[in-house]
């Protein structure tokens, strides 16, 4: 039986650029051409066909600099938004044509996920457990758990504007986990924490996938990934350039020797 519960196939994603990129864009052309250039791209493409696969009981690392295309595709699995092209498959469910039932069976965390401050731990733990429609008696025992795990549980009646950014982070994670899915998608899941903090997150993470969840980590962090990872995918100007396990893809060399010699054959020089 495969143990393959998402996968990516093909997906574009290109979004319209405003006139003021448009021009940046073009004055890099022309000094890429030594001269100047007429016309300038009025489209970015963050995804280019885009293909991969993940497996239940594994961390996969989606790596990748800044603008590479990680969050856009992170979006498009978890049906925030559509690709132009491709689909993703989650336990067999299409994000294109059965959202509701992909969005039940996976977690999506992102550093740019904002609680409303008014609110408490408490609350909101509830609030979207009553959501998912659980078992109340189930979710209690689940959020004595899971808020001990955490240390939340000193700071479960503290309203989020008081709590500190380690705290918050740690409630977001909490939260996007109240349904227990099977798939999680975490984007930059150390961005912003101290180390302290960030240990609890990996450690949790590596616990996770004991349970048999698959986990996606999009990071530009080589040693997160070393640490981590049980497969990774290197993701440059929005092309998967390669795909594979992290023993096959760094051998006898660091994940950033491997990277950069990417990165170079891909775009050209560091700059």
């Amino acid at each position: 039986m495969s143990n393959v519960i998402l996968k990516v196939e093909n997906i574009t994603k290109t979004y319209a650029i405003s006139k003021k990129q448009q021009k940046i864009e073009k004055a890099k052309l022309s000094q890429q051409a030594g001269r100047a250039s007429k016309t300038a791209p009025t489209v970015i493409t963050a995804n280019d066909n885009v293909s991969f696969t993940a497996n239940k009981g594994e961390i996969f690392g989606l790596l990748g600099p800044n603008g590479a295309g990680k969050t856009t595709t992170l979006r498009i699995m978890s049906t925030l938004i559509k690709a132009d092209s491709g689909d993703v498959f989650i336990d067999g469910f299409s994000v294109k044509n059965e959202s509701t039932k992909v969005r039940g069976r996976i977690g999506f965390l992102t550093s740019e996920l904002k609680m409303e401050e008014f609110f408490t731990p408490n609350y909101l733990f509830d609030f979207f457990s009553n959501l998912y429609g659980l078992d109340p008696t189930k979710q209690a025992a689940y959020k004595k758990e899971i808020f001990e795990k955490f240390g939340i549980d000193k700071f479960a009646e503290v309203k989020v504007a008081n709590m500190s950014q380690g705290m918050k982070q740690k409630t977001s994670l909490v939260i996007s986990l109240v349904h227990d899915p099977d798939v999680v998608i975490f984007d930059e899941p150390t961005n912003g924490l101290d180390v302290v903090t960030a240990k609890v997150v990996t450690d949790f993470l590596r616990d996770l996938r004991e349970r048999g969840k698959c986990i996606i980590v999009s990071t530009h962090i080589f040693s997160l990934v070393e640490q981590l990872c049980d497969r990774v995918g290197i993701i440059i100007a929005g092309q998967m350039v390669m795909c594979d396990t992290l023993a096959e893809i760094t051998k006898e060399r660091t994940m950033e020797e491997v990277f950069f010699d990417l990165y170079k054959k891909t775009v050209g020089e560091v700059d």
